[in-house]
């Protein structure tokens, strides 16, 4: 049985908003401000010498509460908020997502014939709890050639996802193996995200 209560989904990604009507949870979107005259609600940059596992913790954690603020400022319907992020990691290097095409050329350079972790933080707040896990996963790509990976990035598919590719989309011809959740690769781990919400108790 799904959770019952209606959440607030603190991301513009359209496939965490079909990872959620799939798991029949009912949600609306809380949208963060990507600028404002003083910057965005959150920024994604790496603090140095940040490992992997903290920094998207870190990130994920500072969504949920800008978007719990957010909910008080806009006097919506009092609900907890779900925000989650994703970072592709390969040799302990954070992929965030390319800028431009050169960036996201790069980035599958690396990604080629090689290993490397997706890893999803999820966080649940409401009132004073805040809830969170993160989950990691292993993708294998094949070897690929110039042509390919240039004809790949010629599509728009790269640029909105961290380390330029998105398994459910045509990058899925380019993987040989994946461990751990293929939802949580896409950028909501659903056996977690469920988890987490059948433990939170909202007040």
């Amino acid at each position: 049985m799904s959770y019952q209560q209606k959440i607030y989904l603190a991301s513009k990604s359209p496939r965490r908003r079909e990872l959620l009507r799939q798991v029949g949870i009912d949600f609306e979107v809380i949208l963060l401000r990507d600028a404002r005259p003083r910057g965005p609600d959150v920024t994604e940059v790496v603090l140095p010498g940040e490992l992997p596992d903290v920094y998207v913790a870190r990130v994920t954690q500072e969504k949920a509460l800008a978007a719990w603020n957010a909910m008080l400022a806009r006097r919506l319907p009092i609900r907890p908020v779900l925000a989650a992020d994703t970072t592709v990691v390969i040799q302990q290097e954070i992929l965030g997502k390319p800028a431009n095409r050169d960036e996201a050329i790069a980035m599958l350079r690396k990604l080629a014939g090689n290993t490397h972790q997706v890893l999803t933080s999820i966080a649940i707040k409401y009132q004073n709890q805040l809830l969170q896990c993160t989950q990691q996963s292993e993708v294998t790509f094949a070897a690929l050639n110039d042509a390919q990976i240039a004809a790949y990035c010629d599509s728009a598919e790269p640029y909105d996802k961290a380390g330029g590719y998105g398994i459910q989309g045509m990058a899925a011809r380019f993987i040989t193996h994946i461990s751990g959740s293929y939802s949580g690769i896409m950028g909501l781990p659903l056996h977690e995200t469920t988890a987490l919400l059948d433990r939170f108790k909202p007040i």
